[in-house]
């Protein structure tokens, strides 16, 4: 029962690679789009703000297609991409991280978001007028009162990008060993004769992995709080 075969090792692994590389890549962006929807009024915020949660609602196999329409190697954008810069997402690990981040995304700017919105305005305010550029004001005081919603959201992010499915296999199918994640790896199984007991070992190893991340993200929001706390 506990014995992983070559196959759900490699799924694992490539599970955990994706996911990682999807929450560092869209954490930045994550961080400024939530600043820009707290902080700023502009036209197009209400715009933003669909697009921003559009994953959330319209069902994953959508935005896979939408990826494989853009990100394909004759889609607009993969074309470009892998003409001048060699970089290939359609059926490919790149592809399966740029998906889970897409759909990740949303989850990730809500609790950032709500975060900088609990910040005084006025704690920038005087950070200013002690001559603190915006870069530094934003860096110094509102960063750090918002750490709780920066880590809530990289490990919702996180664990989205983790169990992500519908996109990823619409967009780089199911590829062992290239685009084969834990998700898709149990719906193999599933669909094989006696793959039943593998595809329990990966459920319960994803459980274990979730479970991990929730459990890490308590440990780092007490020390968040504790940390405002002794300040």
């Amino acid at each position: 029962m506990l014995h992983l075969s070559p196959q759900e090792i490699t799924a694992i692994g490539l599970s955990l690679k994706v996911a990682c590389v999807a929450t560092l890549a869209s954490l930045p962006l994550a961080v400024f789009v939530a600043y820009a929807l707290a902080r700023w009024r502009f036209p197009g915020h209400g715009a933003l703000n669909a697009a921003v949660h559009l994953p959330l609602v319209a069902p994953p196999v959508v935005t896979g297609f939408a990826l494989l329409l853009l990100f394909g190697r004759h889609g607009p954008i993969g074309a470009f991409l892998a003409e001048n810069l060699g970089l290939v997402f359609a059926f490919r690990w790149t592809g399966a991280a740029l998906a889970a981040a897409i759909m990740s995304f949303p989850l990730m700017i809500r609790p950032i978001r709500l975060s900088f919105e609990s910040v005084d305005p006025r704690l920038a305010l005087a950070a200013r007028s002690l001559g603190a550029n915006p870069l530094w004001t934003f860096v110094l005081v509102t960063l750090p009162l918002s750490a709780q919603g920066l880590i809530v959201g990289t490990i919702l992010g996180f664990a989205k990008a983790l169990g992500e499915f519908g996109a990823t296999i619409t967009f780089v199918s199911n590829i062992p060993g290239e685009t084969q994640t834990v998700p898709s790896a149990i719906y193999s199984l599933i669909q094989t004769p006696d793959g039943d007991a593998a595809a329990l070992r990966l459920t319960l190893i994803a459980a274990v992995i979730a479970v991990a991340a929730l459990a890490v993200s308590e440990v780092l929001q007490r020390r968040a709080l504790n940390g405002g706390a002794s300040g």
